[in-house]
């Protein structure tokens, strides 16, 4: 149940628990922070804020139920009572907006700057979670546009 960080890659934003994006992310952070590997990564970073406020979950109330997790299934458990009160609808609308919103403003300078360091040709990209698949070594499909 442990996991390293310094090591590994915690899961991509796409990866999906109970048909929600992030949270099996921000999962692996958890466990890599509650055991002391978590490396260049951050809990509670600002994606994780997003995914704790649409589920109503406080993080340092996660953190201590993963800290005192028996197994994932534990874990498990206490996400989907919180994705259990959202519908399909919600949960489907929210994984939507999450993989495609794009930075705006300071977020977009730093994105981009972000972006030429690890993938300067890959001008196509223009999304966080991809921007991390990127910079993870997962495949990120070419997109037909650039916006950013």
């Amino acid at each position: 149940m442990s996991l390293d960080l310094t090591q590994t890659y915690p899961r991509s934003v796409h990866d999906k628990l109970f048909g929600l994006v992030q949270i099996d992310r921000t999962i692996d952070k958890g466990k890599a922070l509650a055991h002391g590997n978590i490396g260049e990564y951050h809990y509670n970073c600002v994606m994780d804020q997003g995914v704790f406020g649409f589920l109503g979950i406080d993080h340092d109330a996660f953190l201590d139920v993963i800290k005192n997790a028996k197994s994932d299934d534990d874990i498990n458990a206490y996400v989907k009572g919180f994705v259990d009160k959202k519908s399909p609808q919600e949960i489907e609308n929210w994984n939507r907006e999450w993989l495609s919103h794009k930075p705006t403003g300071e977020s977009l300078e730093y994105f981009v700057q972000l972006r030429n360091q690890i993938a300067p040709d890959r001008t196509d990209v223009t999304t966080w979670p991809d921007l991390l698949d990127l910079d993870e070594k997962r495949t990120v499909p070419k997109r037909e546009t650039a916006n950013a």
